[in-house]
């Protein structure tokens, strides 16, 4: 009995390139928002330390750091959504997402996934 071959496996689709700017700045876009998701979740931490034991201390030195971070958060998005072209609405949604604990990281995924596969935000 004469075997057949197999075909030959297909190619995937290829997918869309993204422009080497808008990959930088992509990259350092996650970085922030991995960096501003911890440093969100650490102060919710710090504010129960606060409220519930009385160590105003802990918001006082965690507080202006993660509003460091927070700019720097923005302005990395705000640099990603430049050169990616971004609607008004996903610029504002990803800035929204920066200040809700968790959010950050949901974000971050659809950003790069829509960033990957060329679509508008």
């Amino acid at each position: 009995m004469p075997v057949e071959p197999t075909p030959a496996p297909t190619a995937a689709a290829p997918s869309p390139t993204v422009p080497p700017r808008v990959r930088s700045a992509l990259a350092r876009y996650r970085v922030a928002a991995f960096v501003v998701g911890w440093g969100l979740l650490l102060l919710c931490a710090t504010m129960v330390l606060k409220y519930a034991f009385g160590m105003d201390w802990a918001v006082k030195v965690w507080g202006p750091i993660h509003g460091v971070l927070y700019v720097g958060y923005v302005l990395l998005a705000f640099d990603l959504a430049y050169k990616d072209r971004w609607s008004l609405l996903g610029i504002l949604k990803v800035l929204v997402a920066g200040v809700i604990p968790v959010l950050s990281f949901v974000a971050e995924r659809w950003v790069h996934r829509s960033v990957l596969a060329r679509r508008r935000i």
